[in-house]
């Protein structure tokens, strides 16, 4: 039987979500045994690979770089999953669009600065106009909410994607 092609994804979040996964302690195993992981932040790939089959990302699409990354993702991955609060209402880090991209840059970067006053022009990524969930870009096919999702969502929703089944996510079905 040929393993599962697996890849994690971490846009703007906190990290929240790649932690829960990882706080499936002794199931990563079982996990492990039917995956091949082709890309994630936990390992060092630095192209996201072709063909992959199911993807799960963490974070909203804040950046011309999220938004580069999730397009290429969406069009090399046959399953995407949207993962957590962020990924999937834009959350916390959509708190931003109240105020515009430019006051956010401002207040980080002139503002608060106490040496060396000036927006970032090439290590801090151009921000889009307005931080939202992934729907919004590219077609997801499950949504994982939470904030973050329990490692028990995030371990049912993976497990049933590796027996090729539709996850059956209402006995977690929550946000926050």
């Amino acid at each position: 039987m040929s393993k599962v092609k697996l890849a994690t994804v971490w846009l703007d979040g906190c990290s929240g979500c790649h932690m829960s996964f990882l706080d499936m302690d002794e199931r990563l195993l079982d996990i492990a045994d039917r995956i091949e992981l082709v890309y994630s932040p936990l390992v060092d790939h630095k192209e996201f690979p072709e063909g992959v089959d199911v993807t799960i990302v963490e974070g909203a699409v804040s950046s011309e770089e999220d938004l580069e990354k999730i397009r290429k993702v969406r069009s090399r991955t046959r399953i995407l999953v949207s993962l957590g609060d962020c990924a999937v209402t834009s959350n916390v880090p959509g708190m931003r669009n109240m105020f515009g991209s430019e006051a956010i840059m401002d207040r980080a970067y002139l503002e608060n600065a106490q040496e060396n006053r000036k927006h970032p022009d090439k290590i801090i990524p151009p921000l889009l106009t307005q931080t939202r969930p992934i729907h919004e870009f590219v077609p997801v096919d499950v949504f994982v909410p939470g904030c973050p999702p329990s490692a028990d969502h995030i371990f049912s929703v993976v497990a049933d994607l590796l027996d090729g089944k539709t996850p059956d996510q209402t006995r977690f079905l929550r946000f926050g």
